[in-house]
């Protein structure tokens, strides 16, 4: 085999090696897994002592079952694993004790080895499909892989999946053979059961990221430009509110993260969505809200359009929606819009004219006369051959509902290009500011700068890049006058 590239992680405390090969005996390439620390011995004394827990921890039905109580179980868990460990390894050292306990506790009581490749910070998916192949992960630079880790049989996957759904409060079995929940750390996990997946029970397990792409990562990545940028940026300070559109897996939520970091810090922010991505500064005025599922009774549940209602009732300057999806939804966003609310929000689509149709056409099939209260349309688009994303179109409504594209990708020379002249968006912007268009074309400079500084300096944290937004904000001179100097 060849190795196309290798990198290191600790899960807790344990060292993970990975490794990414060619075989020339399969298509993709393998995902390589290695905790050099546990040798086959040692292997066998460890599952040797996962068999004696059962034995020596005899839990009841409620302590499984009972979220409340996953606390203890854990903690009797680890107590007992500590005291087979001292039994097994009498010469042990404490920092091998607690890399064994840790390796006991993932094998015992969490998700075995999908523990270890949740703390790949390099993965956004983690894919179970059965036990007669491996778990296949899809990673961010080389995309899906497959990995060199297989359960053991069904059995072990109807249990992981019953595990995820008691941390939720939720069950999955035979009756009840389709899971779908967020965990608190944020990854969003889907479940089915044989034989309504008929090859065997799945895992599918979406990682939330912890460090979001910002803005700052957009331009490095060249997803888009500087002049692109910068006018998302003025649309975003004069509260023009913005659909951001694209397929699966095109960066439609990083974006929404990142036309949040343009927001100043004196308004109400109010965020919805079914699983908790989107991060901002952690001065802003956020209020986060996310919906809930209904327990096994039907009852408790909490939906999308439950929170948007309940959002415009909490004085919000700015409202962001994970995805718009039913027609009562978007019909709540418009009515916030037209009464002085700024609303962003995602929707699958993939072209300015296609988010059109989407937005008039059922299941949203929101009136055509209402699109104009949107002031920007930003587009994403992913090579699925490459894995790159790039922003396709940035585009505005007319007043006739009518997509106008303003920017356009060009693939042979890889940039976003100007397409066409601004029909409302500007006119709009210099009648609702009094700004001339010479005025709004300095500042569009003055963000260019800005945005190349971030950039030149490689400030990419959440933070950081909203401390330079917020500082442009409340003192703009000071700000450019440091700026040039650095």
């Amino acid at each position: 085999m060849a190795v196309v590239d290798t990198y290191g992680f600790y899960a807790g405390t344990i060292p993970v090696r990975i490794a990414i090969e060619s075989d020339p005996n399969e298509f993709i390439l393998i995902y390589k897994v290695s905790i050099s620390q546990i040798g086959l011995n040692t292997e066998i004394i460890l599952d040797k002592i996962r068999g004696e827990l059962v034995e020596k921890v005899k839990l009841g039905i409620g302590d499984i079952t009972d979220p409340k109580k996953l606390d203890y179980v854990r903690d009797k868990f680890k107590k007992t694993i500590v005291s087979l460990i001292r039994k097994y390894f009498p010469d042990i050292t404490d920092e091998t004790l607690e890399f064994f306990t840790t390796y006991l506790m993932h094998k015992s009581f969490g998700l075995g080895k999908i523990e270890i490749l949740m703390n790949d910070l390099n993965l956004e998916e983690i894919v179970v499909n059965n036990a007669e192949e491996p778990i296949w992960v899809y990673h961010h630079k080389h995309g899906w892989l497959k990995t060199n880790i297989l359960l053991k049989d069904e059995e072990v996957i109807k249990h992981y999946s019953s595990l995820i759904g008691r941390k939720v409060g939720r069950s999955v079995t035979l009756l009840t053979p389709l899971l779908d929940a967020s965990l608190e750390s944020g990854d969003r996990v889907n479940a089915t059961l044989f034989p309504v997946s008929t090859k065997g029970n799945t895992i599918t397990i979406r990682k939330f990221a912890k460090d979001p792409i910002t803005i700052t990562k957009f331009l490095q990545n060249k997803a888009l430009s500087f002049p692109a940028a910068s006018l998302i940026w003025l649309g975003v300070e004069y509260e023009f509110s913005t659909i951001i559109s694209g397929g699966t897996a095109t960066g439609k939520t990083s974006m929404l993260n990142a036309v949040g970091g343009f927001f100043p810090p004196n308004q109400r922010i109010i965020s919805v969505e079914d699983t908790r991505e989107i991060q901002l500064a952690k001065y802003m005025h956020w209020v986060p809200m996310v919906t809930r599922a209904p327990n096994l009774e039907g009852k408790g549940g909490i939906t999308m359009l439950d929170l948007i209602v309940n959002s415009l009732r909490m004085r919000p300057d700015r409202i962001l929606v994970g995805e718009i999806r039913r027609k009562q939804e978007a019909e709540t966003l418009f009515e916030a819009m037209h009464t002085g609310h700024s609303v962003y929000a995602t929707v699958h689509a993939n072209s300015a004219e296609e988010t059109v149709n989407r937005m008039t056409n059922p299941p949203i099939e929101v009136p055509k006369a209402l699109l104009p209260a949107i002031g920007m349309i930003i587009v994403m688009y992913r090579n699925r051959r490459t894995g790159i994303r790039r922003i396709f179109q940035l585009a505005e409504i007319t007043s006739t509902s009518e997509a106008n594209v303003l920017m356009q990708y060009n693939f042979a020379k890889d940039n976003i290009l100007s397409a066409n002249e601004s029909a409302k968006f500007m006119p709009d912007l210099e009648m609702q500011t009094g700004l001339t268009r010479n005025e709004i074309n300095n500042d569009l400079r003055d963000k260019i700068e800005v945005l190349k500084w971030l950039v030149k300096n490689n400030v990419i944290g959440v933070n950081e890049i909203g401390k330079v937004v917020a500082t442009y904000y409340t003192n703009k001179e000071g700000l450019m006058g440091f700026i040039t100097k650095h």
